[in-house]
């Protein structure tokens, strides 16, 4: 993380702060237009909280936060040329900004309660939501902007195409809404996507929290080979004769898939399997 004060803006002739360059290799495709915002600004209801956004870039997403009231604004944003840029633009003094990787935001550290936003860049989004998650106890809500398949594998039932580990994990520590779909001409530079607002309720999650990183690991192992049942999915971390019981302890068909399972009968899985005497008459 930087101090911003260690380094100076770009000035051009006239003494206004040039707008920076937009780099790709940080994904960066910012907001045109501060309408788009509305549906996670509503979803927020910010008035009076404390919000933390991930990579405000040119600050449309930020200014809209602060409008509708929010205490304050703890930005963190990658690139400090747009850190320098976004301060000139926004001089509220409710904002504040930091010059750092959100990959490395210590969540632990937040205020509670707070809200989360942020305009994700593609190829960081899901870990960043990941790594929030778990933070049910300081961060109510949250809302994304993400890349619409990413959106989609958010939302995902049993069943659906999108459905795979990572709805299974989000399903288990929040209640995720889709709030908006973004065009790809929606942003500048346009991205090869449409993108879509998610809003995530975090809630606690159904197992203790020691557990969940083993029951995490359960679930990932399980999607690892998609085209195969459960019983040959698992073998290797749990073994297939041992598995088969589990699932017909539960009812579940000898063939079944992880793909058809919800967060409800995973977790009975996942116990059945961890403990070996739940299969016992």
């Amino acid at each position: 993380m930087l101090p911003v004060q260690q380094r100076r803006p770009r000035l051009i002739a006239s003494g206004v702060v040039a707008a920076p360059a937009l780099k790709k290799r940080l994904g960066q495709h910012h907001l045109v237009h501060p309408g788009l915002c509305s549906p996670a600004v509503e979803f927020l209801r910010p008035a009076g909280e404390p919000v933390v956004e991930i990579g405000p870039g040119g600050g449309v997403l930020t200014r809209e936060l602060l409008a509708a009231g929010a205490a304050r604004v703890l930005a963190w944003e990658v690139d400090l040329d747009w850190v320098f840029a976004l301060r000139r633009r926004t001089p509220d003094r409710r904002l504040r900004l930091v010059a750092g990787d959100a990959l490395e935001l210590p969540w632990e550290r937040l205020p509670a309660p707070a809200l989360v936003a942020g305009n994700l860049p593609y190829s960081a989004a899901t870990a960043l939501i990941e790594r929030l998650l778990p933070h049910h106890r300081r961060v109510p809500r949250a809302a994304f902007l993400v890349q619409l398949e990413v959106a989609e594998r958010l939302l995902a039932r049993p069943g659906d195409p999108a459905y795979g580990s990572l709805s299974v994990v989000v399903a288990a520590f929040a209640a995720p809404r889709l709030l908006a779909r973004v065009s790809r001409g929606s942003f500048r530079p346009p991205p090869r996507v449409d993108g879509a607002f998610v809003g995530l309720e975090l809630q606690p999650p159904p197992l203790p929290d020691a557990a969940m990183s083993e029951f995490i690991r359960f679930v990932r192992a399980a999607f690892s080979l998609r085209r195969k049942t459960l019983r040959n999915a698992l073998a290797a971390t749990c073994g297939r004769e041992r598995t088969a019981a589990a699932l017909a302890a539960l009812g579940l068909r000898p063939d079944a898939r992880a793909e058809q399972l919800d967060l409800e009968t995973f977790v009975s899985l996942e116990r059945s399997l961890r403990n070996p005497d739940d299969l016992k008459p």
